[in-house]
């Protein structure tokens, strides 16, 4: 039988990022996707020139209305925005006993549109990274978790460790934001693993931690390892990287239908 996942984020109008973004790479890993959506962009390539954000009651109907139906084997978390979405979001994890959690704490955009309220960090650090199975964060997504600078892997490494002290299994802190070439720091509560990769110039894409994130939830739903989703994801955005789109005039859209590594 097919995996189903669930992404909980934002609509993207240009389709790069977001919830298009993720279903996309569930299509193409081969699982069937669903989407409940928190905030509505009206974006380009450019820039958001604006942004819904949906009640609460509205993002739980939509949960509900999911998991009343149909059995979910993983759920993907993007843009919550505010405090009571995340309130409202995290509840309904715990009641439902997904088996695969991930995060994308996504706090704000490329061009600095916030995403995340400050005021609504503490919540989401009580409330739903405990039921975390991997969170995602970039560096100066794990900066703001942790409040340590990372300026390096061994500075990434001791930022994996605070936000493991929140409660969640797992963290991943993606290294993009580093100088040279990005090291993703992996640390599962016992050991790190470090995933080294190839800068790829000149970097104008559009929803690479929302791809990198739904292929590793992908690929944990199909039963693989941690480190092996985070690996074969890797490889996979690496691909859409090097393979994205000459649409639009500012970040160009991944193309999330590269063939997969075999």
């Amino acid at each position: 039988m097919i995996k189903s996942v669930l992404t909980i984020a934002g609509s993207d109008s240009s389709g790069g990022d977001g919830i298009q973004a993720d279903l996309k790479t569930f299509f193409s890993f081969g699982v069937y996707g669903m989407s409940v959506i928190t905030s509505v962009t009206a974006r380009n390539s450019l820039r958001i020139n604006g942004i819904v954000h949906l009640t609460k009651e509205f993002v739980s109907l939509q949960i509900e209305s999911v998991l009343s139906d149909f059995k979910i084997d993983g759920i993907k978390i993007g843009v919550l925005y505010d405090r009571d979405t995340v309130i409202t979001v995290a509840r309904k994890i715990y009641e439902n006993h997904i088996p695969v959690i991930v995060i994308d704490p996504v706090m704000e955009t490329k061009s600095g549109e916030t995403l995340l309220k400050e005021a609504s960090i503490g919540i989401f650090k009580r409330e739903l990274i405990p039921q975390a199975t991997l969170i995602t964060p970039n560096i100066p997504e794990a900066e703001a978790l942790s409040h340590i600078i990372i300026n390096n892997p061994e500075d990434a490494k001791k930022a994996a460790e605070k936000i493991y002290g929140l409660g969640c299994k797992s963290v991943l802190i993606t290294g993009g934001h580093l100088k040279g070439d990005p090291v993703d720091v992996l640390f599962d509560g016992q050991e790190f693993t470090l995933f080294k990769g190839k800068r790829i110039a000149p970097i104008n894409t559009q929803g690479t931690g929302c791809t990198f994130s739904a292929a590793i939830t992908a690929n944990l739903v199909k039963g693989k390892s941690l480190r092996e989703s985070v690996h074969i994801a890797k490889n996979y955005l690496y691909n859409a990287i090097q393979e994205s789109f000459n649409l639009g005039k500012g970040y160009k859209p991944l193309n999330h239908f590269v063939k997969l590594d075999s």
